[in-house]
């Protein structure tokens, strides 16, 4: 579903299973183990949406039965740009839908006082150029990470980018299109705001420390 936030268009990944599942991965008693299953399945499911789209050429196969002209991707497969370290929580999923997907991994961190992005790695594919690079962050809260990263990619050359999130603000929605107004938002919900700490409300809390059990 495209939703209009700010004047800006996101796409809210509204299928039950996505929305039942964020659900239940709010929820302060879900345990470790449960809430990396639920990321996992849900995931999978944003990765199906963000790709809807990729372009297809026809190829001439072979099948048991006859030969045929079919679908098969016309470019490399997509590039995943996980913004450490909570965005490696939905790789894990994402690759399970597209395993031949290369990974960057972008090192940002928040400080605490002034919640601007501070960079400490960066390390992603040289073609950057030649493939769709979706960057996934579980939260979009400020959107200074978020922006930090993208423009980090678009010095690399990359062209084709996309945002996917499980949650996002209507504050850190208006940074990333401030900033980038080509990249399109993927997430599972917009909620209401941020709190003065700079947290999504509600939210599911830190990201981070629930995927990691650091917390």
């Amino acid at each position: 579903m495209e939703k209009t936030v700010a004047n800006h268009k996101v796409t809210v990944v509204d299928h039950p299973l996505v929305q039942h599942k964020l659900t239940l991965m709010r929820d302060t008693e879900t345990a470790l183990p449960e809430f990396r299953r639920l990321l996992r399945e849900i995931s999978l499911l944003l990765a199906y949406e963000v790709t809807r789209h990729l372009e297809l050429k026809t190829v001439s196969v072979e099948t048991p039965v006859a030969r045929a002209e079919l679908p098969l991707l016309a470019q490399q497969e997509p590039c995943f740009i996980t913004i450490l370290r909570a965005g490696n929580g939905l790789l894990d999923g994402m690759l399970d839908l597209i395993p031949a997907a290369s990974v960057g991994h972008v090192g940002l961190y928040r400080d605490p006082k002034s919640l601007e992005a501070v960079e400490y790695y960066y390390k992603v594919p040289r073609d950057m150029a030649e493939r769709l690079a979706i960057v996934v962050d579980p939260m979009l809260a400020t959107g200074h990470t978020a922006v930090a990263a993208l423009e980090m990619l678009k010095r690399d050359n990359a062209k084709d980018i996309s945002f996917v999130c499980l949650v996002a603000a209507p504050e850190g929605i208006d940074a990333l299109h401030q900033a980038h107004p080509d990249v399109p938002v993927f997430t599972a919900a917009v909620d209401d705001h941020l709190n003065e700490k700079g947290y999504i409300v509600p939210g599911l809390g830190d990201a981070g420390d629930r995927i990691f059990g650091t917390k």
